[in-house]
């Protein structure tokens, strides 16, 4: 691709638009990793004995095991969710910028 298609591209508003709205989503997933993992840091340094506890009555897996497993999947979540909405709707926007791009060659 041509110097001059890239900055056509980049100087464009719908490309404006799709930078803006991707660089906010992603922020926002890792604002939420980072609040839910250092909510269980302080959580583990502020109060170590519930964490210690025991699920149920005779069980062995404690409550930490479960939050910390609970924080994998919050971190798979989110990723499904980034790669889900990248494949929908900022993959798609970039190819239609990317093929009038082209078409103007």
């Amino acid at each position: 691709m041509q110097q001059t298609s890239i900055e056509l591209i980049q100087s464009s508003a719908e490309y404006k638009v799709l930078v803006s709205s991707r660089r906010r989503f992603s922020f926002t997933l890792t604002a939420l990793m980072v609040f839910t993992f250092y909510g269980f840091i302080l959580f583990v340094a502020f109060a170590p004995r519930t964490l210690a506890r025991p699920l149920y009555e005779g069980a062995t897996t404690s409550v930490g095991i479960a939050a910390g497993v609970g924080i994998m999947l919050i971190g798979f979540g989110l990723t499904a969710w980034y790669v889900r909405r990248s494949n929908v709707t900022f993959d798609p926007l970039m190819s239609t910028m990317l093929a009038k791009a082209q078409q103007g060659d």
